[in-house]
């Protein structure tokens, strides 16, 4: 009573107390709720996952997520891509696709200023500046960053590769490679220069294309304080330095620093007039040093 002098006031605490025990949860018997919607919100942490696939048995946590996932099971894919043929089960996913047409970046990283077409991308990409590397192979030394990238290590060492083009028969180890492939066939270029509209199949291609339009350089030599657009171009002229030289003839065990010289030299043992523009360093011939 001296905590509430006033008859008015006694009659709020009352009411309060009717109230907060209005709704009470049966599953731990706490009746703290002012509404019947904190209290649902508070049964969901008895039961995150309450409403089940009826095909599979797995649980969710929001009808609407079950509903998307019921759609793997119909196959039904009512999220079209107003830009492509591309359809999806859902809106989230239509939505971090249409990025790759419109080359929306919302996210940035606050380390490198780096963007990205979703928020779990970001984070992923965050680890990078931090050494910690979790995951270790259990076949070798090398550790990772991502369980992801330990998973698609260890099929170098297993040989495992599931995924496996229809058109072609060529299998990988890793899903992304495999997306990438795929539009050799289908010849689809989801990445396109905002400047000059010219499309590529990997996002890294368009990077490399767009220094053009800039002048962009931002590759510069240790040694020389040369700078260049591209680092495999940055990676060619640091041969110069360290005197390294990969092409080698298998004829009469020259070697050079730059595939072109290589190239030119093979000329002269073989009587060609050309070598193929896509030759790997994989098909040269052995030396030994």
């Amino acid at each position: 009573a001296e905590d509430f002098p006033t008859a008015e006031e006694r009659k709020l605490h009352s009411k309060e107390h009717r109230v907060k025990k209005e709704f009470r949860c049966e599953q731990c018997g706490k009746d703290f709720f002012t509404t019947a919607q904190k209290m649902k919100i508070h049964i969901k942490t008895h039961d995150e996952k309450s409403f089940q696939c009826s095909e599979c048995e797995k649980y969710f946590s929001t009808k609407a997520n079950l509903d998307a996932h019921k759609r793997i099971h119909t196959g039904e894919r009512p999220y079209k891509c107003p830009h492509c043929e591309k359809t999806y089960n859902h809106g989230s996913h239509l939505k971090k696709h249409v990025r790759v047409h419109t080359n929306e970046r919302p996210y940035q990283c606050s380390d490198c200023g780096k963007t990205f077409t979703n928020l779990g991308s970001l984070k992923s990409h965050q680890r990078i500046h931090s050494d910690e590397k979790p995951y270790q192979c259990k076949h070798c030394d090398k550790r990772f960053r991502y369980k992801s990238y330990l998973k698609y290590h260890e099929r170098t060492h297993t040989g495992e590769k599931p995924y496996l083009c229809s058109h072609c028969g060529k299998s990988f180890s890793n899903p992304t490679h495999f997306r990438v492939h795929q539009r050799i066939h289908t010849g689809e270029k989801p990445y396109h220069c905002s400047v000059c509209e010219k499309r590529f199949r990997k996002y890294v291609n368009l990077q490399r294309h767009t220094t053009i339009h800039t002048r962009e350089r931002p590759f510069k030599c240790s040694q020389c304080d040369k700078t260049f657009a591209r680092s495999d171009v940055l990676k060619v002229h640091q041969r110069v330095h360290t005197g390294e030289k990969p092409y080698c003839c298998s004829i009469c065990g020259e070697r050079f620093a730059y595939l072109g010289s290589f190239q030119t030299h093979q000329n002269k043992h073989t009587k060609e007039e050309t070598w193929p523009k896509n030759l790997q360093e994989s098909q040269l011939g052995n030396c030994r040093s």
